[in-house]
């Protein structure tokens, strides 16, 4: 499901289609997944999930908010750089949650749950002395998840621009809520 979105988008995207290029049959995706939407949302969910993970233990070596920033912006750009299509297919998702409420209730879900899990992360952070909060966790989140859907949106938009300086000025504003 993951690369037919990203290559043919939600709408094109069939069962026909995702369970050829899987090497399942359809009916087996049936028996999963009632609809197209339902697997594309348990596709981003899960691949949210293992990144998270992987962000959690990068950001669980960090010694300083600066160690923190950076490996978070390593990770966007990383992200952007070599799996376009997860952007691509969470992009999708959003879109399609503007037009169904149980897709949107879906994407609220999974929203709400890697806020709370960076806030988890971030907090954790603080109370260990890397980094210093001058904002909620859940709210610094926020913050920092509306600047890499942002920077991973033109990123993706412009492939062939440099974004260095962009990156730049979007860590000055991640050490305005992180650091001292």
């Amino acid at each position: 499901m993951r690369s037919s979105v990203a290559r043919r988008g939600a709408a094109a995207s069939t069962f026909e289609h995702v369970s050829r290029e899987a090497g399942v049959s359809r009916g087996l995706l049936h028996y999963y997944f009632a609809t197209k939407e339902q697997l594309l949302v348990e596709a981003v969910r899960r691949d949210c999930e293992l990144r998270l993970e992987r962000l959690e233990r990068q950001l669980s070596t960090a010694t300083t908010a600066d160690d923190f920033i950076d490996l978070m912006a390593q990770s966007l750009q990383e992200t952007v750089r070599d799996d376009p299509d997860f952007l691509t297919l969470v992009f999708e998702l959003f879109t399609l949650s503007r037009r169904n409420e149980d897709i949107a209730a879906e994407y609220a879900r999974l929203v709400s749950l890697t806020r709370e899990r960076l806030a988890s992360m971030l907090a954790a952070a603080q109370k260990d002395g890397v980094l210093r909060l001058h904002a909620e966790p859940e709210a610094v989140a926020d913050i920092l998840f509306s600047l890499g859907d942002g920077f991973a949106l033109r990123m993706l938009a412009e492939p062939e621009r440099d974004f260095t300086a962009t990156i730049q000025a979007g860590i000055l504003c991640a050490r305005a809520l992180l650091a001292d």
